[in-house]
């Protein structure tokens, strides 16, 4: 049998986030019989294959390309970036040391109004995110996925991190499952570099950066600039051209007047890899794209602990 094959341990496993030091449960996804075989079992030519015994579903085999970890993604229906962003990594790192066996299930929460010009199209939109997002996670149930990500910036639409906590730890007892969310991640990764001046990029209008601001604030960090590119679409947000955040991060966040210890960028539709690959050897300061270090922290907390190119510094030191 290959790793993919070989039948995974019964039985549900409790192992400690190294992030968090939280207990994580680990459902058995695989217990027997997996596959479950419709009567008669294997079929030749419409009738029972006999002598033919590969499958023995009472053993329980893994998900052929999820055999090590199946995490499930949640994020509004209009963004286009963060899968693609978590894959590019995935997909860069198959090494056996690497994320080979790791996969993503995806599901959206319907943002069918996602027009942010105004406070009112703000809180639109936070009613119809927070409204659908049990839904979604139904959807990505049905998966049977093994932890769970928040792919959303809900310091975007809910101001203060208390506030920001509260639903995510209501969404957590719904689901059952523990989850990777973006203000956990984002604190675990500036305390790895013991940063406390940060600089913010953002595809938000004023009121979004008044909320990110106050969510950093509470966290113990100080935001000396910020910068919001003020989109008036959650969809258009993955059009910012990446050469406009460049100029951003240069120009107006990581001057010498500033003195930051790392730049923060928050949005998940908002592309940053690229960016943070290019301009981080250039500054010597850490570029913390959201979807990446979410990322970083739902696979260390998971027990993937070895370094990943591809996805900034942070994936590869800690």
């Amino acid at each position: 049998m290959t790793d993919q094959q070989k039948p995974h341990p019964r039985g549900d496993q409790t192992i400690i986030g190294k992030l968090s030091g939280k207990s994580i449960t680990i459902p058995d996804v695989n217990a027997p019989p997996m596959p479950a075989l419709a009567p008669p079992g294997v079929i030749h030519n419409g009738t029972k294959a006999e002598n033919f015994d590969e499958i023995d579903s009472s053993i329980g085999y893994p998900d052929v390309r999820s055999f090590r970890r199946k995490f499930g993604l949640i994020i509004p229906a209009t963004n286009t970036s963060m899968e693609h962003e978590l894959w590019s990594i995935i997909c860069m790192n198959q090494g056996p040391d690497g994320l080979r066996g790791v996969g993503l299930h995806t599901a959206t929460v319907m943002t069918s109004k996602p027009r942010l010009e105004t406070e009112e199209d703000l809180r639109a939109y936070k009613k119809q995110f927070l409204g659908g997002l049990r839904a979604a996670v139904d959807v990505a149930l049905l998966a049977e996925p093994q932890y769970l990500i928040m792919g959303m910036s809900l310091e975007h639409i809910i101001g203060g991190i208390e506030a920001i906590r509260a639903p995510m730890e209501e969404i957590e007892e719904y689901s059952g499952l523990s989850w990777a969310t973006w203000h956990d991640a984002v604190h675990a990764a500036l305390g790895k570099y013991g940063a406390k001046r940060i600089g913010l990029l953002t595809p938000f209008d004023k009121k979004g950066n008044e909320f990110a601001t106050q969510m950093f604030e509470e966290l113990g960090y100080e935001v000396v600039s910020s910068v919001g590119f003020s989109c008036a679409n959650a969809l258009h947000i993955a059009h910012v051209p990446d050469s406009v955040k460049e100029n951003a991060i240069l120009e107006l966040l990581a001057t010498e007047e500033h003195a930051l210890d790392a730049v923060v960028q928050c949005g998940t539709n908002m592309s940053l890899i690229n960016v943070t690959e290019k301009l981080e050897p250039v500054l010597g300061i850490p570029i913390l794209g959201i979807n990446a270090v979410t990322f970083w922290y739902a696979l260390r907390e998971n027990g993937f602990e070895g370094p990943l190119p591809g996805g900034g510094r942070l994936l590869q030191e800690f």
